[in-house]
This record gives structure tokens, sequence and C-alpha cells, in this order.
């Protein structure tokens, strides 16, 4: 996953430290329960204290204490979880609610619930809604709809590669090599996965021009065609 930017212009709008000590999770009767003030301590270790949230340092902290790189699919899928808008920053808001959803207010809680929480993104139900949430993620500038082919290439492998090594292969490489593309949008990005999950491979005999692919899909296939043979 490409690293986060960290240009003032690229920060998520922000709340004082101090601001977010007194906004802990309250019960109905608006009294702080002390699984809310562990979860906003938790959130204080690693909040950058003048920005009032977690920023890439913090992030980078927090991997370090769970045991997983940076890079790991596992932090993309957390930040899933807590419904992060912002490449590399986890506002407070973000973390109570994802934090509440996992039942976990502890580091050692939190690196538990990651095997969980992995099973969870993979269920049919979900996998889609995070696959798209991935792509999502990778949209740091304001207006931007396409990602850079490098960067789709490190995202695809990292989302899609266990699941199917075969065909993402095979399409970084085309990628990579393929000079029309210089970016890819959110419907090729998702019509990949399409293609993954219905599409024979590596044979792609049920693969048609007519079912409405997108043109690089068509581009993917008859290159997969003419190295075969």
């Amino acid at each position: 996953m490409p690293r986060a930017s960290k240009r003032k212009s690229d920060t998520p709008k922000s709340t004082s430290a101090k601001s977010a000590r007194s906004e802990s999770i309250t019960t109905a009767s608006g009294k702080t329960t002390k699984f809310g003030l562990s979860v906003d301590n938790l959130f204080l270790k690693y909040a950058n204290k003048l920005l009032g949230m977690i920023d890439p340092e913090g992030i980078e902290a927090l991997c370090s204490d769970l045991g997983v790189d940076h890079t790991n699919v596992k932090i993309l899928m957390l930040a899933w979880k807590l419904k992060a808008e912002k490449q590399g920053y986890f506002t407070q808001d973000e973390w109570r609610k994802g934090l509440k959803d996992l039942q976990v207010d502890t580091i050692n809680k939190l690196k538990k619930a990651l095997p969980k929480l992995e099973a969870e993104v993979m269920m049919p139900e979900n996998f889609e809604d995070f696959y798209s949430y991935a792509f999502r993620y990778c949209l740091t500038e304001d207006k931007q709809k396409c990602v850079d082919i490098e960067s789709i290439c490190l995202l695809i492998d990292l989302v899609l590669g266990p699941q199917f090594r075969a065909q993402v292969d095979s399409f970084s490489e085309f990628l990579k090599n393929q000079t029309d593309y210089k970016v890819i949008n959110m419907d090729q990005w998702m019509n990949f996965l399409r293609f993954c999950q219905e599409v024979s491979f590596p044979d792609l005999e049920n693969y048609y021009l007519d079912q409405a692919w997108p043109v690089i899909l068509d581009n993917f296939v008859e290159w997969m065609r003419e190295k075969k043979n």
C-alpha cells in the first residue's frame, strides 16, 4: 500500500488532544465508561497532540506494537473497520467507533482481534466492500478519481494476491508492460475482481467480449492469448 503523504494539505480536519480527552465514550446517562476511557487513552498514546488524531507516525508506532508491518493488509483491514476516510490518519471518532465494534480497548486485545477481523473481511458479504474501500483509501488528493499503475500493482497484490495469485501476477505484468494506461479508475478496479471471480483462468474460455468488460480487460485477455500462442 502506498505510503501516506504527510503534506499539510492532506491532513484531515483536526481536533485538539485536549478535546479528545473530554469527548470520551459515554453511557446513555452521559457518564464516561471504563471501556471508553481505555479506548481514549489508547488513542492518545498514538495521537499527534497538535493534530488531535493519529497520523502516519502514530500508525507506524501502532503497527510496531501490534507486531505487523505498516504495509500489511491487516492494517488496511483495520482502516476499513474504522471507516477511516484519509490514508495514514485515524480520527478519534473513527477510532472509538471501530474499537467499540471490535470490543477492544487495549493493544493486546486489538492484536488478538486482528485474525477475527481478517475472517470478517474475507466473508463474501464483506469482501467486495473492503475491495472497493481499498481503492478509495488510495485516493489521497482532492477530486482524485484514479490510481497510478505502480500503486495499483502494489494494492492488487496486497488485497487479491492471496486468493488469486495467478490472475494478479499476470495482470500486474500486463499493466507494467502496456503503454495505453497510466492510471486505473474504480470501474476498472471493480471489474478485475469480477474477472477473478467469474472467468476461467488461465484458459479464459468463458471470457466473451460482449459481456461489457472494460477495454483494459479486453486488452489483457488479448495479451494473454497472444502469449499463449
